[in-house]
């Protein structure tokens, strides 16, 4: 580098980003094109086909023009650079706008160009970083300028800005969103990737990534990504850490999106043809969505800090809860009382409140809370707190009914966040969980969800007005609501919730009676440890009986007629299976084992099992007998036997603590004979999940929303209810479908991306990154 002018490479850079785009810019094109024919032909409601067919025929007109007006676009912005993007056009910092209303189209292309940046970034921050610091390298700068069109966000408006010039419309943006941004993502982490190889082939900084170069080979949506892993998976481990467990193999271990076109629905068709569920889940060739781990979403908030620190030295000091300047807190009274009177007065009137709607007197408030602020760091807290308000409020999965409400939790969060400054430091600030739990139980897949009067739309407005109720008392509020809110779940699904109540009802019992059966079989173990019997008749014991007898036992009662039928049954099983040396006992063992196997027949059909299922097990054991009947083993003692009959009676007494009990897989019932129309249960998941995978079935939180791919049926699901031990977990679709996981096939399922989390962050998390994406476009407004 050292004969080449630095700053003619970096234009070089730049032009070569540049060409890279506008090289896979025809493809990309063709590709939506593509999805938008794929999602018209997909059969739906009459109206939603028509507005596909409209979408599909408005983008093959427009196609063309789109590409053209992008390329037009890119050109420009590497001729004139910032000057080539809309960037250019706003106020520099200290400047005056006049005032103006802003319309609706500019404030939806705004927050579309955000999440498709968002998208871009979270697929090519790697690559991204070492390209800032490569130019910042060569343009002896700390930072790339806030419009440098290296920038994933203008090329968002770039991108987005063509496709309304072009006059496709923004609904169809929005049906296509998903296409789109993995599209995008794909092309400018290639484009990145070009710039970094060619700058380290000319020397600059060739060590600022450690990582190997690797590109990513994109093939279409039926086929698998291979040869490119991202280098942190959940957590921030290595990718390696997660891979070499994975049932599919390649693919991204970090965020790795399945989407819709390339996710589970790609091997639907597979598993709806006739292969198992081990086969659904062995298949898998993509990456699972893996969840944003904690360690993600605070690297999220630390990165608004150290934003917000730079052009505010003091943002991040310390200071005493309460601090809130006296006019800052009388004006924040004020804000509230407006904002709650006009919420209240068209609730009244039944009018629908849009977010357009919301976001405007939160806006108008904003400037005069600014007035009344003391001190910058007052007035940044107020900016920040608006960004990630109006971030929320424009989720178009928060049902309307409840957006009023999480529109009246801005002046509380708002006093919290002035007082308390770990609000922005911390993930686990209750406030934020509040926020995010209550998020993730209404933003189902349908807007619709949520009924009118629902008592979970009751709860959450009950919840906004208690912590309105007591403005002066910081954290403790919301920390108190939150546990209640988590409390009312419990209830609401179990008992209010029309869709879920008889499917838990129905998951409460199979807990109950595993976990009692669970009880008998160490029991059993301890019983038979040093009996000689054979290997067969112990299994049975251990595997079937041991259910019957904790079936039995719930259903008419562990001192029950019918349970003691069941012990003496066990007990005149284990005497059969002992070795038989003379003629009388192998005759008494003939005479009564009829009606031993009818007994055992009786017991296994009580306790739910089918016919084809007895035959099985009365087979296996029959086989066990005859072995024991012919086996040249010491007899079991009449003494040892006596024993073993008085320890099977008052067998209740013995039974180990549930709460104490230590479980092993061994130990873990095969539950699928307690299926039924109402209840489907999944036992079975294919390659063995990671210890990571398991560790996040257990961190899944009841309301949260998912999408299965089960049976040949790919449907949205709530997370209604987790067993004690979280061995156990219903999902429940709105149709009433209940299906039932054991937590080894649960994470198998997460593992192979058969089942998908609505949201791969939380909603404050999503939030605070679109506030930074529009902070580090204009640091400027933290102080305005």
């Amino acid at each position: 580098m050292a004969n080449v002018d630095p700053s003619s490479l970096a234009a070089q850079a730049r032009r070569l980003y540049t060409e890279q785009l506008v090289k896979g810019l025809p493809g990309l094109v063709n590709g939506i094109v593509e999805a938008a024919n794929v999602l018209r032909d997909k059969p739906a409601e009459s109206a939603v086909a028509f507005r596909r067919r409209e979408m599909a025929l408005e983008l093959h007109r427009g196609a063309a023009s789109w590409h053209q007006a992008m390329v037009g676009a890119l050109r420009n912005a590497l001729l004139y650079g910032a000057s080539g993007t809309r960037a250019a056009s706003l106020p520099a910092a200290g400047q005056r706008e006049p005032l103006s209303l802003v319309d609706d189209d500019t404030i939806e292309r705004e927050i579309l160009g955000s999440r498709l940046a968002l998208a871009m970034m979270d697929r090519a921050s790697w690559e991204f970083a070492d390209v800032r610091a490569r130019m910042a390298s060569l343009e002896g700068r700390e930072e790339l300028e806030a419009h440098d069109m290296l920038r994933a966000h203008v090329l968002a408006r770039i991108v987005v800005d063509a496709w309304s010039r072009c006059g496709l419309q923004l609904s169809s943006w929005r049906e296509l969103q998903s296409s789109l941004h993995e599209a995008f993502a794909d092309l400018v982490e290639l484009a990145y990737h070009e710039v970094n190889r060619a700058l380290a082939a000319q020397g600059v900084l060739p060590e600022v990534d450690l990582r190997p170069m690797i590109r990513r080979q994109q093939e279409s949506a039926a086929t698998t990504d291979t040869g490119y892993s991202s280098i942190t998976g959940a957590h921030g481990a290595p990718a390696g850490a997660f891979a070499g467990g994975w049932g599919g193999g390649g693919g991204s271990a970090g965020r790795g999106r399945t989407g819709g076109s390339g996710g589970s629905g790609g091997h639907t068709g597979g598993s709806a043809s006739g292969g198992g569920i081990g086969d659904e889940t062995r298949l898998m060739t993509r990456a699972p969505a893996m969840h944003q781990g904690p360690e993600q979403a605070q690297a999220v908030l630390s990165r608004l800090t150290r934003l917000v620190s730079r052009h505010l030295p003091g943002f991040t000091a310390t200071r005493p809860v309460g601090a809130a300047s006296p006019n800052l807190r009388q004006a924040m009274a004020v804000a509230e009382q407006s904002i709650r009177a006009k919420l209240e007065a068209a609730t009244v009137q039944g009018t629908a409140v849009t977010a357009p709607a919301l976001l405007e007197p939160l806006q108008q408030h904003k400037q005069a809370l600014k007035k009344a602020a003391a001190t910058p760091v007052e007035r940044a807290t107020i900016e920040i707190v608006a960004l990630l308000f109006q971030s929320i409020l424009t989720e178009e999965r928060l049902p309307p009914s409840v957006r009023v409400w999480f529109a009246r939790l801005q002046m509380p969060v708002l006093r919290v966040a002035v007082s308390e400054p770990d609000f922005f430091a911390t993930i686990d600030h209750p406030a934020r969980r509040l926020i995010d739990r209550m998020g993730a139980c209404v933003m189902g897949f349908d807007s619709t969800v949520l009924a009118a009067g629902d008592a979970l739309e009751q709860e959450i407005k009950r919840i906004v007005q208690v912590v309105e109720a007591y403005p002066d008392t910081g954290r403790r509020v919301f920390q108190t609501v939150l546990i209640e809110f988590e409390k009312f779940l419990e209830r609401y699904f179990k008992d209010t919730h029309e869709a879920s109540r008889k499917g838990v009802s129905l998951a409460q019992q199979v807990e109950q009676r595993e976990e009692k059966a669970i009880q008998y079989t160490i029991e059993l173990r301890r019983m038979l440890e040093n009996v000689p019997v054979q290997e067969g008749v112990r299994q049975f014991l251990f595997q079937v009986w041991a259910d019957v007898l904790a079936m039995t036992a719930l259903k008419t009662g562990a001192h029950s007629e019918q349970t003691k039928t069941m012990k003496r049954a066990a007990a005149d099983l284990i005497w059969s299976a002992g070795a038989k040396v003379t003629r009388d006992e192998r005759a008494e063992v003939i005479r009564r084992l009829p009606p031993l196997l009818k007994t055992l027949r009786d017991g296994m059909a009580f306790a739910g099992y089918t016919p084809q299922r007895q035959d099985e097990r009365i087979a296996e054991l029959n086989n066990a007998l005859a072995a024991a009947f012919t086996a040249k083993a010491a007899a079991i003692p009449s003494a040892r036997l006596d024993e073993l009959k008085e320890r099977l009676e008052g067998l209740e007494e013995m039974l180990p603590e549930a709460a104490n009990l230590q479980i092993d897989e061994s130990l873990v019932l095969d539950l699928s004979g307690y299926e039924s129309s109402e209840l489907e249960v999944v036992t079975a998941g294919g390659s063995m999940p990671t210890a990571a995978m398991m560790a996040w079935a257990l961190e899944l939180q009841v309301g949260s929303w998912f999408m299965l791919d089960y049976r040949g049926r790919v449907e949205p699901v709530q997370l209604a209810w987790r067993g004690l031990r979280g061995r156990l977990s219903l999902f429940v679709s709105q149709s009433g479908r209940c299906v039932l996981f054991q937590r080894q096939p649960l994470a198998a399922f997460l593992q192979a991306g058969l089942l998908q989390p609505a949201q791969d962050e939380s909603l404050t998390v999503r939030a605070t990154r679109t506030a930074l994406a529009k902070l580090d476009v204009d640091p400027a407004r933290l102080l305005s």
